[in-house]
C-alpha cells in the first residue's frame, strides 16, 4: 500500500497539486484508477467522453496520460474556483462587518432620535407652560393698567 502511495506521488509530481486540498477525494479517484490501469483492467467510464471514442484503441500510458492532462486541466479549474470562492469569502467578510458598522450606527441614530424626541418634548412642556404664564402676566399687566388708570 505504501509502495503503490510512493508511486503515486512520484507519478504525480508533473500534475497541478492543490496545497490545501492534498487530501482531496479527486487524488483518491485517480489512484484507483490507475491501480485498476496498473492491474491491466480499465476503468468503468471509459464510454463517458473521458477518453475519446479512440479510447478503446490506445494503450493504457496513453491513456493514463490522457487522464493526467485532463486531471491537470480540472485542477487548474479547480484552484480558479477554490480561488474565486476565497475572494468571494472575503467579499463575504468584508459586506458582514460593514453590516455590524452599520446596525451598530443604526442603533446609535434610534438612541440619538429618541433622544431627540423626548428633549423635543420636553421643550414644547416648557414653553406651553412659558406661554400660560406670559399670558397670565399679559392679564395681570392689563389689570394693573385698569387700576393705574
Amino acid at each position: 500500500s505504501s509502495k503503490i502511495r510512493n508511486l503515486e506521488v512520484q507519478s504525480a509530481d508533473d500534475v497541478a497539486v492543490l496545497e490545501d486540498c492534498i487530501d482531496f477525494s479527486l487524488a483518491k479517484t485517480i489512484s484507483k484508477i490507475e491501480e485498476k490501469l496498473g492491474r491491466g483492467g480499465l476503468p468503468d467510464c471509459l464510454d463517458d467522453d473521458d477518453i475519446p471514442s479512440i479510447g478503446n484503441k490506445i494503450g493504457a500510458e496513453a491513456q493514463i496520460r490522457f487522464l493526467k492532462a485532463k486531471l491537470r486541466v480540472t485542477q487548474e479549474e479547480l484552484d480558479s474556483v477554490v480561488c474565486e470562492c476565497r475572494k468571494k469569502d472575503d467579499e463575504n467578510q468584508n459586506l458582514k462587518s460593514r453590516l455590524t458598522d452599520t446596525e451598530e450606527e443604526n442603533t446609535r441614530l434610534q438612541r440619538t432620535i429618541s433622544m431627540q424626541h423626548s428633549q423635543t418634548e420636553k421643550y414644547k412642556m416648557l414653553s406651553q407652560e412659558a406661554k400660560k404664564k406670559s399670558e397670565g402676566l399679559q392679564q395681570e399687566v392689563i389689570a394693573l393698567e385698569k387700576v393705574l388708570q
